[in-house]
């Protein structure tokens, strides 16, 4: 019996290794029928829009509160804000398409301009007309341009780190790999929980509010069916063209307008707040000292007390 050679034992074991970091890398898609059973609740609807079953949630009695999720999130990222609200506010926020349990869209259009149109059919479909409009990073992004177009319908806009806006610096990797070629296809089905927590630990300034439970929702959220493949779709939209166009846009936006954005966000630095609030003619900028890009999830008690400043101020 021929003896092994040292060259080829290392080669058998670096084998074995990578076949069990594949193993443990590698999730199916979750159907989204299990996911409803963990993440809808009592308050959870579901409307069809452009052949999606959206999922939102409409809780509380009062003036209306639009809240609408960034990239990669889902509605529960307002849990906090929504408890809080709905004491006095009739609050909506809704799971948007390629993300939560709403899923992807047919035609894979992922664009600004079609996520505007998706938020006007929806907010028409639940026929409300007149109402405050929050929005989070590719959220905000939707907000201000919806009510660029839509600016009788909306009472106060109020934008927490959003996109809109060229940024300085380098995207982050995540979004990097979700445009490269062959990368972009491992994606599809190698996507460990660390690469959700390290996509967490961008986010958040503090790491010790990232909980286990968080980073389970967030991973599992996107392995929803579809949910990767969306992300993936949405990653080769061209984000500076959409940026670039973008300036002239907030100057004539006239809605009065509260930005509140993070000191330490990673993802869409606060210098990109500043700008936005240069251009627009009638917004305030308020900073949170020690928060990330998710202000309403990682300090949702100090985000709230501006927010209720701004909504009780007399115009």
């Amino acid at each position: 019996m021929k003896k092994l050679s040292v060259k080829r034992i290392i080669l058998y074991v670096f084998l074995i290794l990578l076949v069990l970091l594949i193993k443990g890398a590698y999730y199916s898609d979750i159907p989204v029928e299990i996911l409803k059973e963990k993440y809808a609740n009592d308050h959870s609807q579901f409307t069809e829009i452009d052949g999606m079953q959206v999922h939102y949630r409409d809780e509380g009695k009062g003036e209306t509160i639009v809240l609408i999720h960034g990239t990669a999130s889902s509605l529960h990222t307002w849990d906090s804000w929504t408890e809080n609200l709905t004491k006095e506010y009739r609050v909506i926020r809704m799971d948007l398409p390629a993300f939560g349990l709403t899923g992807p869209n047919k035609k894979g259009d992922y664009s600004i301009e079609n996520y505007t149109r998706f938020l006007k059919d929806f907010l028409s479909k639940l026929k409300v007309d007149n109402f405050y409009l929050a929005g989070n990073s590719l959220g905000g992004n939707i907000a201000w341009n919806y009510a660029a177009e839509n600016p009788s319908k909306v009472k106060k806009l109020i934008l927490l780190d959003s996109s809109g806006l060229p940024i300085n610096k380098s995207i982050p990797w995540i979004f990097t790999m979700a445009k490269t070629p062959v990368l972009n296809s491992l994606f599809l089905y190698l996507t460990p929980k660390m690469v959700i927590k390290d996509n967490m630990k961008q986010v958040y300034e503090d790491d010790s509010k990232i909980t286990e439970n968080l980073i389970t929702r967030y991973h599992e959220m996107a392995l929803r069916e579809g949910n990767r493949q969306a992300f993936v779709d949405r990653a080769k939209t061209d984000f500076k063209l959409e940026a670039n166009q973008n300036v002239d846009k907030l100057k004539k936006l006239n809605t009065e307008t509260l930005l509140i954005w993070g000191a330490k966000d990673n993802w869409i630095p606060l210098d990109n707040g500043e700008r936005m609030d240069s251009l627009m003619p009638n917004s305030q900028l308020k900073v949170l000292p020690n928060s990330g890009h998710v202000p309403m999830e990682e300090n949702p008690e100090e985000s709230l007390t501006i927010l209720r400043q701004f909504l009780s101020q007399e115009k």
